[in-house]
């Protein structure tokens, strides 16, 4: 069993967000923790001049309110926001955190889908904890 779970959300997967929430709790010990983490990537330089955004936007608070949402009233449940690239940040946060499993999405393998997708398989690569991977 584990203690501290990790599960990864992008925000444009959510369809296999309860399934990884299924697994997390099916593999959580007594008394542990899962976090849900969305990975808000930066924008680039040459796009941002073209785009108003002001940190007031709050759109960190948006997507936590979001992630919270798809917690529900699970106490058992953190929802955190970070941005940079999903598969270094997701590893690097496991890391900082303590956490002991990481459940990610993938797509199912098919002739046109063969293999994980980029960000499952960055952390699966980077991560120093276990992954485990739920197909889609």
């Amino acid at each position: 069993m584990y203690n501290n779970i990790l599960i990864p959300v992008a925000l444009d997967h959510e369809n296999i967000v309860e399934r990884k929430l299924e697994t997390a709790r099916h593999l959580l010990a007594a008394g542990g923790r899962i976090t849900l983490l969305t990975v808000l990537e930066n924008i680039p330089g040459f796009v941002s001049e073209f785009v108003d955004l002001k940190v007031d936007n709050h759109l960190s608070q948006k997507v936590t309110d979001r992630l919270r949402a798809v917690a529900g009233e699970d106490s058992a449940i953190d929802c955190k926001v970070a941005t940079g690239k999903p598969g270094v940040q997701i590893a690097q946060f496991a890391t900082d955190n303590n956490v002991d499993l990481i459940v990610v999405g993938s797509h199912h393998p098919s002739a046109t889908d063969y293999f994980l997708g980029s960000t499952a398989s960055r952390v699966v690569r980077r991560a120093e904890c276990s992954v485990f991977v739920v197909r889609n």
